[in-house]
């Protein structure tokens, strides 16, 4: 009896430490009403499937665990397929499918995007859900920690990117290395 209970205590325990090192996905109006009612910023990962980085940066960036436990505090982290066929309503307009060629591309990842479709790509959105930054391609664990932590702990409002980088050491760095 004693040894199912610490066998079920360990598998408790597993299974809290796998739901905290992964990363909770929301899509983008449930992150935008959550942002309404507990304001965050929101961290959009922009990807297409067929996309071989961006499959890439889901298993060496969005698993690490320091990355996901630190996105699940800061910020509703959105997936957003750049080729979806659904339609989005986000703050009352609604965003389209636009086929072209034998692909085509979402209206709002457009948006999101600024016109520069290249994917993966990451954008961050402010607690009003406003335009920070676009950030184009693969960031690796320690490249994303400090976009991550630059934006997450408000320093872009106050430094400059070099500046905060000079100052800034991430845990994922001394882990990795």
């Amino acid at each position: 009896m004693k040894l199912q209970l610490t066998i079920l205590g360990m598998v408790a325990l597993a299974m809290t430490v796998h739901a905290q090192s992964t990363v909770k996905w929301y899509t983008i109006e449930e992150a935008f009403a959550l942002s309404r009612t507990e304001p965050r910023k929101i961290v959009i990962d922009v990807y297409t499937d067929w996309c071989s980085w961006c499959k890439v940066m889901d298993q060496n960036t969005y698993s690490n665990r320091i990355i996901a436990e630190y996105l699940n505090s800061k910020f509703y982290p959105v997936k957003f397929n750049a080729e979806q066929k659904e339609d989005v309503v986000v703050n009352g307009t609604t965003y389209k499918f636009v086929a072209n060629g034998s692909r085509g591309y979402h209206e709002l990842a457009a948006v999101l995007l600024n016109g520069q479709l290249g994917y993966p790509s990451t954008v961050f959105l402010d607690e009003q859900t406003r335009m920070i930054q676009p950030v184009q391609g693969y960031l690796q664990p320690q490249q994303f920690d400090e976009i991550i932590r630059f934006i997450g702990e408000d320093h872009f409002r106050t430094l400059t990117w070099e500046e905060f980088q000079v100052t800034y050491v991430s845990p994922i760095a001394e882990i990795q290395q």
